[in-house]
């Protein structure tokens, strides 16, 4: 390939069966890659508003890791059981202690500071591991809604 030839598409090849997306991004491909999200937790089974949650999660987390975390990142979505999973990693300095256990909603005015808590609130389970070599923040949501349980039944 010569310079002046346009670079071949991007091909996503599972490594395992149930690995559906795993790509290096930046800021460039965060639109891009929120609809192949979309795209594979559809095929996967989510649907409705659980699937709208989880693509609006992990948007959030794309989005902190190309603005907080050196500008780009890495995404692993894959399915399990009955769950979909996605862990987003980045380079950046870390989190600190105090920001991430702090799970009050930020103020209604505050212009940053939502993506970890509407992560948080968005899916079944999160998972954070911090340092400063970065960070990965893993979550999940279930397939189907968890019913809920009965007082009395």
């Amino acid at each position: 390939m010569t310079n002046a030839e346009r670079p071949t598409p991007r091909t996503v090849v599972p490594i395992e069966r149930s690995l559906l997306i795993a790509e290096a991004f930046d800021q460039a491909q965060v639109t891009e890659l929120r609809h192949s999200v979309t795209s594979c937790a559809r095929a996967a089974g989510l649907s409705g508003q659980r699937l709208d949650d989880f693509v609006l999660a992990v948007n959030e987390l794309i989005t902190n890791a190309v603005r907080h975390g050196g500008g780009r990142g890495w995404l692993r979505l894959w399915r399990a059981a009955e769950s979909v999973l996605c862990e987003v990693s980045d380079h950046g300095q870390g989190i600190s202690t105090q920001r991430l256990h702090d799970r009050r909603r930020p103020a209604p005015d505050t212009a940053g500071g939502w993506g970890l808590w509407l992560a948080r609130e968005l899916s079944d389970t999160m998972q954070v591991e911090t340092g400063s070599a970065g960070t990965t923040v893993r979550i999940s949501t279930d397939l189907q809604a968890p019913q809920p349980t009965g007082h009395g039944d």
